[in-house]
């Protein structure tokens, strides 16, 4: 069951797993997209069906402007805005509690998890954006030494923000414990993807129990 979701600051939509497990995925959108993105709504989907309970939320700089890219200065703001979304998880009694997101979304996770290593049990990115394309000398990698929180990258061969040998490398910067499932083809878009859904399941549970 899905059903529209509204607390505080947060805004997105809830998926109800029919058998739940105690887990949950806070998990959120990229720069040019929202929570309605078709990746985010069939991940949603495969994790509730596996007893996730899911909250796929808009980040606020999309509740603030339908449309645009976010703004860099108000990048924080986004990084609070996933905090809000995984406390209102906590709330509902979660065990565990992953949090994740695609590219930007993700960028931001894994910073607010950087900054407040409570924040999440595990985490999941999808397409992080290493570095712009084709612009390999400016990597978005300076707070991975402070990644304490189990992380699984999810990346397609062919993502023009990073290659799989560049993200293996910016991995070893990383001290908590690391999982990269390559996706064979695919673009940043991660279109992919959805067949690995039940590998990118077993490798986060994984991460978690470790």
């Amino acid at each position: 069951m899905e059903s529209p979701f509204e607390q505080d600051s947060v805004h997105g939509v809830l998926h109800h797993p029919a058998q739940p497990t105690g887990e949950a995925l806070a998990l959120t959108h990229g720069a040019g997209s929202n929570c309605n993105a078709p990746l985010l709504v069939l991940l949603a989907r495969a994790f509730a069906e596996a007893g996730f309970l899911v909250l796929r939320y808009d980040l606020p700089f999309r509740q603030q402007r339908p449309k645009g890219p976010p703004f860099p200065a108000a990048a924080a703001r986004d990084r609070q805005g996933v905090a809000c979304a995984v406390s209102a998880l906590k709330e509902l009694h979660a065990d565990r509690v992953c949090a994740g997101g695609h590219s930007y979304g993700g960028r931001q996770t894994a910073m607010a998890a950087a900054e407040h290593a409570e924040l999440a049990d595990g985490l999941l990115l999808l397409s992080y954006p290493l570095h712009p394309p084709a612009k390999p000398d400016q990597p978005r990698t300076a707070f991975f030494p402070d990644l304490r929180t189990p992380a699984l990258f999810v990346h397609g061969s062919a993502d023009p923000f990073g290659s799989l040998v560049e993200v293996r490398a910016a991995l070893a910067l990383i001290p908590s414990r690391t999982d990269l499932l390559a996706i064979a083809g695919a673009g940043h878009d991660l279109i992919r993807a959805p067949a690995a859904f039940p590998d990118v399941l077993t490798r986060l549970r994984a991460l978690m129990l470790a």
